[in-house]
């Protein structure tokens, strides 16, 4: 399937320019009672306001990486109150699946007996840890939060185009955005009723202390473990801590005493419960992992595997951030849930696969093709975006190692318009909802992060590859 020159418009449906959708209908009334100017002068304050604040990450390169702004789109994402339950239950019946999935994976393997997954996915999988054989997490989570990549094609049409397990970012970003509107447009809100996103951080911290390990006493004692300030996301991290009212900490400041894993402080170590860490497996621990990492912290896994600390997310939860694990999605939910996958996948090619393998490489220039541990927008080849030298150079590449590669149809994803000093312009965009799992309880955020294509017709919406965001509007009614 390529590129589809119509696509279905989140605002006005299959009529551009017509009228407005019936979740947008109070919101176009106001927008065309503006001034444009007004919104320019607007758009030109939100931007300052992000430079003030620092909200920047980092674009890695051929140089060394450099700081960039995520451009801010004011034009809201509106999403109808059913149209998100809907997608509210597919995504719990998703993240259960999920996690379910992980603790079989690292215990009894049931799926890989009954046929379901092949053994080979996982064995030679570089994202499963056999250190996570037989280890139980406190109160069975994996992913205490998950982000679920979403996108759009019609009215009723919605498909899940990656799971996102590890260490899933951009919830900041969700949340400055919802600060900003509300600072420059509180009269808009003031008529339109919109779900609050503002007490994500006091959930997320909520969460985090009801996933307390054994040897947890008392309140739970919850950090972020961050690389530093280099790392591209570091404005996250300081964020989370600080909305969470938490400590950031980074792997110097964490040792092993008595048994716990305890943070340096004024009056000695004190034990931490939790560590929400934002560091890869990889450089978690250089005693059990790779011993050249200065990131981690030695010994951490063997008083996680002792019921010591709690790790969000645990260690090993990647195998379900693969692509090639993706493709078997639709049946992982339905083992472990028995029920029919609420949310549809993209349909995938596994490249690993010679008949699959064949039938991509003929038709290159109509697919997607994704990296299975890509992320970022990186190692992914539009096909139909790429010129026929980009697309000989990609084929040598994927008949070199197939296994690294799935690829998927060109979808026509739906457009939300953002503001262009021609006025308002569709442009295409995805979501990426995120959802907080603790022993007792699945919560789903009401929105999520919108990324949006702002080059006209591009598909990519990835910050790295010069996307921006918009504020996600789930009405109340």
């Amino acid at each position: 399937m390529a590129v589809q020159n119509h696509c279905f418009d989140e605002m006005f449906g299959d009529e551009v320019g017509g009228s407005p959708r019936d979740p947008y209908r109070r919101y176009t009334q106001w927008i065309d009672g503006e001034d444009p100017a007004q919104l320019q002068k607007k758009s030109a304050e939100a931007e300052r306001f992000f430079r003030r604040t620092g909200i920047t990450f980092a674009v890695y390169g051929d140089e060394e990486a450099t700081e960039r702004l995520i451009p801010f789109d004011l034009v809201p994402r509106i999403v109808s109150a059913g149209e998100w339950a809907r997608l509210e239950r597919g995504i719990r019946q998703r993240v259960r699946a999920i996690n379910a999935f992980l603790h079989d994976i690292y215990h009894r393997q049931e799926i890989l007996r009954a046929g379901r997954v092949p053994v080979e996915l996982i064995a030679n999988n570089e994202m499963f840890q056999p250190k996570m054989l037989g280890v139980s997490p406190p109160g069975g989570v994996y992913t205490h939060i998950v982000g679920i990549d979403i996108v759009r094609t019609g009215e009723d049409e919605y498909f899940v185009l990656e799971d996102n397990a590890r260490t899933p970012s951009g919830v900041s970003y969700m949340l400055e955005n919802r600060e900003t509107m509300l600072h420059m447009f509180p009269d808009l809100f003031s008529h339109i009723p919109v779900q609050a996103v503002s007490d994500y951080p006091k959930h997320l911290r909520r969460s985090l202390a009801a996933s307390a390990p054994p040897a947890c006493s008392g309140r739970p004692v919850v950090v972020v473990l961050t690389p530093g300030i280099h790392n591209s996301a570091y404005f996250e991290h300081s964020f989370l801590a600080d909305q969470m009212g938490v400590e950031l900490v980074e792997g110097h400041d964490l040792r092993v005493v008595d048994g716990r894993i305890a943070m340096r402080t004024t009056r000695g170590y004190q034990p931490i419960d939790v560590l929400y860490r934002r560091v890869d497996d990889d450089y978690l621990d250089p005693l059990n992992f790779r011993e050249d990492s200065l990131l981690g912290v030695p010994g951490v896994m063997d008083v996680y595997r002792a019921g010591g600390v709690t790790l969000a997310n645990a260690p090993g939860t990647g195998i379900a951030d693969d692509k090639a694990i993706y493709s078997y999605m639709p049946e992982i939910v339905e083992f472990y849930t028995g029920e029919p996958a609420i949310l549809k996948n993209v349909p995938t090619w596994r490249c690993v696969e010679p008949d699959a393998l064949a039938y991509v490489l003929e038709h290159l220039h109509e697919l997607v093709v994704k990296e299975v541990h890509g992320s970022g927008g990186y190692g992914l080849l539009v096909g139909p975006a790429a010129s026929k030298r980009e697309l000989a150079q990609f084929a040598k590449k994927l008949a070199a190692r197939p296994g690294n590669y799935i690829a998927q149809p060109t979808l026509s994803l739906s457009t939300v318009p953002v503001l262009t000093r021609q006025g308002l312009a569709p442009r295409h965009v995805d979501l990426r909802p995120f959802v907080l799992v603790s022993p007792d309880r699945i919560e789903v955020t009401p929105g999520g992060l919108t990324r949006v294509a702002l080059k006209k017709g591009s598909l990519v919406v990835n910050s790295s590859q010069g996307g921006g965001t918009k504020d996600t509007w789930v009405l109340e009614e």
